[in-house]
């Protein structure tokens, strides 16, 4: 954002327009020299390599191998992850884990290969590490999944972080996948990713990068097979991928390359291998189940910023309700807050907020809060004056207060990675409560402030506690809003401690649905926006995160009618369902768009409202497994290369493929499905794939298909669940999961098991358990006989 951006955003929303431009450049004339004074400069530097490999010592897991000028740590888990770190880098203290690091595996051995190198066998995968340095994966059949060159180090003369840089080569038929929310995917072609929590300052579309949530998280799937990297590093980085190319005839396969520079931080990283669904379980048990939302929070959100007052409020809702359009939340922005101030409410247009949440609850509908990570720097403000009372605020090198400019003026910024600071932030979501707020929206906490040239965050040398470590914000700008949503989670669960938290993330890092999710962040109105808002969910699920959503309808401007039905459309079949616009845009309501974007938004909303058990069940799942909600169509057969390929649908779980439309003016579009029977669900027509198949997509619907066995819970007329089965094909099976709503609290409900089959012209559905199957205790509805 420039100051001319700066300048318009804040006349948008009542503020001093240009005195506040003046400020921000001032601010980044301080954030500048404020690194000049804290930071070192670099001066000269020495190239280091590991040199050759002198000695290996076995160890719990593997073992350390102690090269001329490095020493190498490897080490295999119990759950089949590999660790290794350079130079004495351990897996812990890391942001990224959930408590203690995996038990080593007893069974993996440390022994000698050929050429000089040594090898670390175990049952899920094989290490093999070369004289000079380089690390290989294979698979336990001995196919190589990845090659890593030896690294390089760049390290000051006069002392300070080093940099390095690690080049891996993969198959020449892999695809890239992951990094965290990436506008250009899911799958990543050739480019520059950058590592850097970056609030774009403007609506983002398909090649803006970074934004808000990256992480050095890679997923490479090939022929080989599927795996998972992690550099368990928080510093600022660039990953610099080639896809490779196969030789035709008698040429040379170019293997894919993927180079990461980093500008600090240990070397180190984990990786994980097989099945889809194997990677994400290993990736969850070391780094957290994650956060399960309440069924409400698995319903239709409205948002906007500029409802106004409590009237207006109160109006959206009455058309939601006079038009028979379920709404399940309400979001307030920052203009619900006396001079955009966190923890505070205006007087003047929301006198009575807590009796506007009781209403709203009675009919069902939640009020979910913004809370912004900047503090007004104003004495008198209640949250400045506890906070600096507290010392909670980050701090530059000469020990003076961070300064930066935010929404509501000039800021101070808390410091999260503080555990003391944490727990005093954590306190303040009382006031949220007592206003009757039932969930939370982290924003503006890469973290953010205004600037009118340069990097739109605190100056590097700013310090911070990194818990009691103590460093500065090169390490601390990546997890800052990681730690914010722990603060803000933890400090819910004690407050309310029979109700889960819900709260959800405009950035984050690793390891961060711990704490809850994400949305998508100000992606720009236009079809390529709708196209990046898939992209964006589906690399987030792959990388741990499995409730996000974009904002429907687009951040900005106006979406015409058509785009807004076919974002709506994707939007109810994505975790987190929610219409949003910023200042000065175009209103999202669905009655705005005419009375026939009405109707098939209203379609779109039952059909919503009828799947909240599956929701429910795939949340459940998730916290389970980790496995998302939304996932490639290459889950369940990675090895399919035209699945791998296949960008513009997805899987919902086991059960549907979903096909957005996200072009305009297309009434059909073609579908790639993956093996077994499909069932068109709207019109019952079966298709055997793996095939490409030509499906119907009139403005009233978006095409979705059922695999054939498919045992899904549904919401009935009645209100009541309801198994919805489709037939399966003749000599085969097929399955199902339920899991019943648990409520807002933290019970653990049974996994109920069922499965489907042919018997003559009957299908039979079955519950299973240790007493051996049973009849379901649900009605049972069979689909996909003699439809279409």
């Amino acid at each position: 954002m420039d100051g001319r951006d700066l300048v318009r955003s804040l006349k948008a929303v009542g503020s001093v327009g240009a005195a506040q431009g003046l400020r921000t450049v001032r601010a980044a004339w301080r954030r500048q020299r404020a690194d000049a004074l804290g930071l070192t400069p670099r001066g000269a530097e020495r190239a280091r390599v590991p040199g050759v490999l002198e000695s290996a010592e076995p160890g719990p897991g593997g073992g350390t191998l102690r090269f001329g000028a490095a020493e190498l740590r490897i080490t295999v888990t119990v759950s089949g992850a590999v660790f290794w770190g350079w130079d004495g880098a351990g897996p812990e203290p890391s942001y990224a884990l959930a408590g203690r690091c995996p038990d080593p595996d007893p069974r993996a051995v440390l022994e000698p290969d050929k050429d000089g190198g040594w090898r670390v066998m175990a049952e899920r995968v094989t290490v093999v590490v070369s004289r000079l340095g380089a690390i290989e994966v294979r698979t336990p059949g001995g196919v190589t999944l990845r090659r890593d060159l030896p690294p390089r180090w760049w390290e000051p003369a006069g002392g300070g972080p080093a940099r390095w840089t690690q080049r891996s080569e993969v198959p020449a038929d892999a695809r890239f996948f992951g990094l965290g929310g990436r506008a250009s995917g899911p799958r990543l072609r050739d480019g520059a990713y950058r590592l850097w929590n970056t609030d774009p300052g403007r609506a983002f579309a398909p090649g803006d990068d970074p934004l808000y949530l990256t992480m050095p998280v890679q997923w490479v799937v090939s022929d080989a097979g599927t795996h998972l990297v992690f550099h368990d590093s928080t510093w600022d980085g660039t990953v610099l991928l080639r896809e490779g190319v196969e030789g035709a005839g008698s040429g040379h396969d170019r293997a894919g390359t993927s180079e990461l520079r980093m500008e600090g931080g240990p070397l180190r990283c984990w990786v994980m291998v097989g099945t889809p669904a194997r990677v994400l379980l290993a990736w969850a048990s070391l780094t957290g189940a994650p956060a399960l939302p309440p069924a409400w929070a698995l319903g239709h959100h409205h948002a906007r910023w500029g409802f106004g007052s409590e009237q207006e409020v109160r109006r959206i809702v009455a058309g939601y309700q006079e038009r028979g359009l379920p709404l399940d939340a309400v979001h307030l922005d920052i203009d619900h807050l006396e001079e955009h101030r966190v923890f505070t409410v205006d007087p003047d247009r929301f006198a009575k907020l807590p009796q506007l949440a009781e209403e709203l609850r009675q009919d069902g509908i939640r009020l979910v809060s913004i809370v912004d990570a900047a503090v007004k720097a104003e004495p008198g403000d209640a949250v400045y004056d506890s906070g600096k009372a507290a010392d909670a605020f980050v701090r530059d090198a000469s020990g003076q207060l961070v300064r930066g400019l935010v929404w509501p003026g000039e800021s101070v910024f808390p410091d999260f990675t503080h555990p003391r600071v944490r727990r005093w932030w954590g306190r303040l979501y009382e006031e949220r409560l007592a206003q009757g707020f039932s969930g939370f929206w982290h924003d503006m906490n890469e973290p953010t402030s205004f600037a009118a040239f340069g990097e739109t965050t605190l100056p590097r040398s700013a310090r911070h506690g990194l818990e009691g470590r103590g460093g500065d914000h090169r390490e601390a700008h990546n997890v800052y809003a990681l730690c914010m949503a722990r603060a803000g989670y933890e400090g819910l669960a004690e407050l309310a401690p029979r109700q889960r938290p819900f709260v959800f993330s405009r950035s984050g890092w690793a390891g961060m649905q711990r704490y809850g999710g994400t949305w998508s962040g100000d992606v720009a109105t236009g079809w390529a926006g709708l196209r990046a808002s898939l992209a964006l969910v589906l690399g987030l699920g792959l990388c741990g995160v499995p409730y996000s959503g974009p904002d429907v309808g687009g951040y900005d401007g106006s979406p015409d009618p058509e785009l807004f039905l076919r974002w709506f459309q994707l939007g109810a079949y994505l975790p987190l369902f929610r219409t949003h616009a910023g200042p000065g845009a175009g209103r999202r309501e669905p009655w705005e768009f005419g009375p026939e974007v009405l109707e098939h938004a209203r379609a779109a909303l039952l059909e919503r409202r009828r799947l909240l058990p599956y929701f429910v069940t795939l949340a459940q799942l998730a916290r389970r497994t980790g496995a998302p909600y939304v996932r490639p169509v290459w889950w369940g057969a990675p090895e399919e290369r035209a699945l791998r390929d296949c960008e513009d649908a997805f899987l919902l779980g086991d059960c549907l493929l979903v096909a957005p439309v996200l072009e305009p003016g297309a009434e059909r579009r073609t579908v790639q499905l993956p093996h077994g029977r499909w069932y068109d669900t709207v019109t019952g027509r079966a298709y055997e794939g793996p095939a490409r198949v030509l499906a119907d997509a009139p403005l009233s619907r978006i095409p979705v298909f059922a695999r054939a066995g498919a045992v899904l819970p549904v919401r009935g007329d009645d209100g009541g669940l309801e198994l919805e089965v489709w037939a399966p094909a003749r000599g085969r099976t097929g399955r199902g999961l339920v899991v019943p709503d648990a409520g807002e609290g933290w019970e653990e409900p049974e996994t109920e098991r069922y499965v489907s089959r042919r018997s003559g012209r009957r299908v039979v559905v079955e519950r299973e358990g240790e007493g051996g199957a049973a009849e379901p205790p649900y009605p049972v509805r069979i689909r996909g006989f003699g439809e279409g």
